[in-house]
This record gives structure tokens, C-alpha cells and sequence, in this order.
């Protein structure tokens, strides 16, 4: 039997609101990621590091791009004690300012032509503070929504989270693609290229609104009143729940697939000394197109989580992924742009969600709510880090002018794929777990029959459209 009604049914309406929360968060996130991401790999080569060996201005400009991972971890200490000591909502809003702030900075720097050294030395402080800011961000927004999200409905809602991963990444290149189109080249190089970091600040504005409306979680705050709140969130963790670290830390390392993908695959498709010849805006259509269909497919990703199980949504999603990126990067070596855009389409827009959509979810869940963002936030933003020098490290195996590009940048990203899948699948099932036996290892799962009996009254209960959706799904 049910143990709490409010745990099956939620409020619906604080429900939306955590959702959307959750989504504007995730979207300035990787807003300022893609923005970042694609500038570091398309201008600022050009931009803030010295005109001499390419290949050395590449590398150093996607190191300026991995710099900001490194704070992520210091972040994630912080903010991940923050949100388990002090509630998910204060923690969210000022890791939201500190992220906008930050990132509209980097639209007002001076460039290397304008103050030599002091360019990329100031690119990297704000890098660090983006970073910082990014380590509490996400796993704080998870540990949010899937607080307030009704038992049997979990992933679908936190994919809400990974659809604004990929909204952001479109609103990105969104604001790019105009300015490349209708901008004189040495125009856009002077102050076009600043627009799209200036643009976070509106997005903050949107989002501190919408975060100021959602109540704390029905879990953090029983815990307040009833003296159970941690007060050593990051020693309990790791004493506690160190093989689920390890296990997030595994599967993190994931995000090379899309740094692949959008970083490197960036410079080697548009930078003169790879000798593609794709144009620049020609390059961010692709992405784009992916994420549209993304968009769409996210939320039905997460619904298939909640029906089968995180663990096989997850680990066919990645191992797709790693062969897709293997395939995007061929397409790429050939000058296929048609063939492009349909690996584009099927790695993003489909194969890829069945790991992206599942991450909100199923990291959390396998922690308690003690120390929930802590443990999400410190192992998640490790696994980054690690992952977020790969790019680096594929310029070095594959400089401009080497053969076979696409097998040795591939195969790398592939391996480490199949890794990260691999620790999905050591993990324990936990979508018919309640939330009250979350992180609990020797926790029962609810009954496969009972749980879809709470898992469709939570659909009926949330409205005519989702249980429109899910039924044309199951179609």
C-alpha cells in the first residue's frame, strides 16, 4: 500500500513549476556551454591567443574551455554542502546569478590584439567562475524536481531537465547564426561575437522568476522539521555511498560523446587547418537540427525510463552514441554535408536521449536525501572534468594534417562510451524505488503490477495532454 499520497499524486502545480525550474536552469547552462564550447572551437583561436601554429592556438583555446571543468569540482563541494544543509532553492538562485553574471563577462573582454596576455588570463577567471557556479547547478536542479516529482513519474519530469540542456544549446545557435549571416566578417570579429554571451543576462532575468516561485521540496523540508538534515553532507557520502560515486563518476565521463561532437567536431569541420572547409554557419545548422529533434524526444525517453527501467534506457543510449560519433565524424572526413546532418539528426535527435534524458533521474536516485546534491554534484561534476579534457587530447592524437581522423578521434570516444555504460549497468535499478528508500541499497522495489497501477494514476492525475502522450506512445 501506499505510504504517502503526496509521494504518488505530487502538487501538480509545484510540480510544473520545479520542472520549469528546472528546464530554464539546464537551458542557461548549456546556453553558456554550446555558446562557449562553439567560440572556443570557431573564434577565439583567432580572438585572444597569438596568430602563429594553429594547432597550438586550437589547443589552447579548448583548454580555456576545459578550465572551466576544473572548478566544477570546487563548485560542487560548495554548493553540494549548500543545498543539503541550507534547501535546493537557495542554492539554485545563486548559482543561477553567478553563472549569468559571469558569462555576460566574457562578452565585454578585451581581445589578445587589444591587451596581449591579459586576454586569455582574464578569459580563464571567468571560465573558473562559470564553472564554479555550473558545479551546484545541475545536480541541484535534479535533486529539485525529482523531489517534487510524483512516484512513477520521475524520469519523465526530470527529463524537463535534459530538454533544457538541448533548448539552450538551440537558443545558442540561434543567436550565433544570424549575426555570421548578416554581420561583415571583420564586424562580427570586433563585436558580433559578444552578442550571444551579453544575451545570458536576459535568460538569468527569466529564470530568477521563475525559480522564486517554486517551494522547497516536500523531502528536504520534512527532514528540516523533523532535525534530520545533515550536518556533514560530503563526509556521509563518502562514507557512505562511495561505490555510487564511482559509479556517477563512470557514467559522466559520458559527456565526451558531445564534447566529441560539438567541440572537437567544431574545429575539425570549420578550422582552415583541418582543410574540411565547412563553413561556420553551415557548421552550427547541424547541431541545431539535432536538437530540435532532441527536444521532442527527450520527454519520451524519460517516459520509457519510468516503464523499463533507467539502466537499459541508459546503456543503449550511450553505446548508440559512441558509434553515431564515429559515424558524424566519417560523414564529416568525406565532406558529406547531407550525410552529416542525417547522423546529426539520429545522434542527437534520438540515440543520444536515452542517455541524456535518463541522467536527472537516475543519479539522484541513487542517493539519499541527506545528501542528495552533494553527492550528485561532487561525483557528477568529477566524472566532467575528467571527461572535459578529451577534446585537448583528440587534438593532440588528431592534429590537422593527420590521416584517419575519424577512427582514432572516434574510437577513443566510443571506448569511452562503453565505459560509462558500463558503470549504468553496475548500478541498481531504482525506478520502482520509493523516494523515502532511495540510496537505501537493500531497498524492495514496489511490485511491477502496483507500480504501473500508481504510475498511470500519476498520468491520469497530471492531466488530459500527458495521458494523450503516453497513450500515442504506447501506441
Amino acid at each position: 500500500m501506499n505510504t504517502s499520497t503526496e509521494r504518488v499524486s505530487g502538487d501538480r502545480g509545484q510540480v510544473n513549476k520545479a520542472a520549469a525550474s528546472g528546464w530554464m536552469g539546464s537551458a542557461l547552462e548549456y546556453y553558456d556551454f554550446f555558446v562557449y564550447g562553439t567560440a572556443a572551437a570557431l573564434f577565439f583561436p583567432q580572438l585572444f591567443f597569438p596568430k602563429g601554429d594553429p594547432t597550438v592556438a586550437i589547443m589552447t583555446s579548448l583548454a580555456t574551455y576545459a578550465v572551466g571543468f576544473v572548478a566544477r569540482p570546487f563548485g560542487a563541494f560548495f554548493l553540494g554542502h549548500w543545498g543539503d544543509r541550507h534547501g535546493r532553492k537557495s542554492v539554485l538562485v545563486f548559482s543561477m546569478i553567478l553563472m549569468g553574471i559571469s558569462t555576460a563577462c566574457v562578452g565585454v573582454l578585451p581581445t589578445y590584439e587589444q591587451v596581449g596576455a591579459w586576454a586569455p588570463a582574464l578569459l580563464i577567471v571567468l571560465r573558473l567562475i562559470q564553472g564554479f557556479a555550473l558545479g551546484g547547478e545541475q545536480p541541484g536542479a535534479n535533486s529539485m524536481v525529482l523531489e517534487h516529482a510524483p512516484f512513477g513519474r520521475r524520469g519523465f519530469y526530470g527529463s524537463f531537465i535534459a530538454q533544457g540542456t538541448q533548448a539552450g544549446q538551440i537558443l545558442a545557435a540561434g543567436v550565433f547564426l544570424p549575426l555570421l549571416h548578416f554581420m561583415p566578417q571583420q564586424m562580427f570579429y570586433s563585436i558580433g561575437w559578444r552578442i550571444p554571451f551579453l544575451f545570458s543576462v536576459a535568460i538569468v532575468i527569466l529564470g530568477l522568476y521563475v525559480r522564486r516561485k517554486v517551494d522547497e521540496t516536500p523531502e528536504f523540508t520534512k527532514e528540516l522539521k523533523t532535525g534530520q538534515v545533515s550536518k556533514a553532507p560530503i563526509l556521509e557520502t563518502f562514507r557512505f555511498a562511495w561505490r555510487d560515486m564511482l559509479r556517477v563518476i563512470g557514467m559522466a565521463l559520458a559527456y565526451v560523446v558531445p564534447a566529441t561532437i560539438t567541440v572537437f567536431g567544431a574545429a575539425y569541420a570549420a578550422q582552415p587547418a583541418y582543410g574540411i572547409g565547412f563553413s561556420k554557419e553551415l557548421f552550427l545548422w547541424i547541431p541545431v537540427l539535432g536538437n530540435v529533434v532532441a527536444v521532442i524526444t527527450i520527454p519520451f525517453a524519460g517516459s520509457l525510463s519510468d516503464r523499463i527501467g533507467r539502466r537499459p534506457t541508459f546503456v543503449v543510449g550511450m553505446i548508440c552514441s559512441g558509434i553515431a560519433t564515429v559515424l558524424y565524424l566519417y560523414a564529416i572526413s568525406i565532406h558529406s554535408v547531407p550525410l552529416t546532418f542525417i547522423i546529426s539528426l539520429i545522434a542527437w535527435g534520438v540515440v543520444y536521449q536515452g542517455y541524456n534524458a535518463i541522467v536527472p533521474s537516475f543519479w539522484p536516485e541513487l542517493f539519499p536525501t541527506r545528501f542528495r546534491v552533494a553527492g550528485n554534484a561532487i561525483s557528477h561534476n568529477i566524472g566532467v572534468v575528467l571527461g572535459s579534457f578529451i577534446p585537448i587530447l583528440l587534438v593532440a592524437v588528431a592534429p590537422p594534417g593527420s590521416s584517419n581522423i575519424p577512427l582514432r578521434v572516434g574510437s577513443i570516444a566510443f571506448a569511452v562510451a562503453c565505459l560509462a555504460a558500463f558503470a549504468a549497468w553496475s548500478a541498481r535499478e531504482t525506478y520502482r524505488v520509493r523516494m523515502e528508500d532511495l540510496g537505501n541499497k537493500n531497498a524492495v522495489p514496489v511490485d511491477k503490477l502496483e507500480y504501473e497501477r500508481i504510475r498511470m494514476e500519476a498520468i491520469r492525475k497530471a492531466g488530459p495532454s500527458q495521458s494523450f502522450a503516453e497513450g500515442h506512445r504506447r501506441s
